[in-house]
C-alpha cells in the first residue's frame, strides 16, 4: 500500500487493505450500528472486509457488538 492515509485494518481478520475495499462501521451516540457506505460521516469508525468470515470473527472476538433485544 503506497498511501498509508488510504490503508485501514479490518477488525475481523486484522489484514490491512485500501479503505475503498472495506466497509466503514460506526456507532451512534445511542450505540446503534451504522454502515457508512460513503465513508464521509464524521466521527470515529472501524473498517471490515466485505465478507462473512471477517464479520463472524469480529463478532466472536467482541470487536463488534450487536445489541439485539429479544
Amino acid at each position: 500500500m503506497k498511501n498509508s492515509k488510504e490503508t485501514r485494518t479490518c477488525i475481523g481478520c486484522k489484514n490491512k487493505n485500501n479503505k475503498n475495499n472495506l466497509i466503514r462501521i460506526m456507532y451512534t451516540k445511542d450505540q446503534t450500528i451504522v454502515l457508512d457506505l460513503n465513508q464521509k460521516a464524521g466521527g470515529r469508525g472501524m473498517y471490515i472486509c466485505k465478507n462473512q468470515l471477517c464479520l463472524d470473527k469480529a463478532l466472536k472476538n467482541k470487536t463488534l457488538k450487536l445489541n439485539i433485544d429479544n
